[in-house]
């Protein structure tokens, strides 16, 4: 992954627009090393192969960036991403590295179910 350059990350969402995708939002503030300090709150969500059609994407912020991602009922958003790939499958990949780098969250969309 690269450090996510806005106009091209927004020209990868305008190819995706309209049209079905699977889309796979992840975030974590730790969730998966909270054992380790039994006092820290740790929260997360994550839902994957969700089939979505969204009809406006944009990408926003001076970084980490904000994308939103406009549906006919509502929106789907994720923040604090720094990091893209489109893959030879067109799949945009995107997230978000903490200050330790380690990931906080993902934000990802295919034409194809993810494995």
């Amino acid at each position: 992954m690269q450090p996510i350059d806005a106009a091209v990350v927004q020209e990868a969402l305008n190819r995706l627009a309209n049209r079905d995708v699977y889309i796979h939002l992840e975030t974590t503030n730790g969730a998966y090393a909270a054992h380790h300090n039994e006092g820290f709150f740790s929260a997360g969500a994550f839902i994957r192969n969700a089939r979505i059609r969204f009809t406006r994407g944009k990408i926003t912020g001076l970084g980490p960036y904000r994308i939103g991602l406009k549906l006919d009922i509502g929106w789907v958003y994720a923040e604090g991403l720094t990091h893209w790939e489109w893959t030879k499958e067109e799949q945009l990949l995107l997230a978000g590295h903490d200050y330790e780098g380690k990931l906080a969250v993902a934000l990802e969309l295919s034409g194809k179910p993810f494995a």
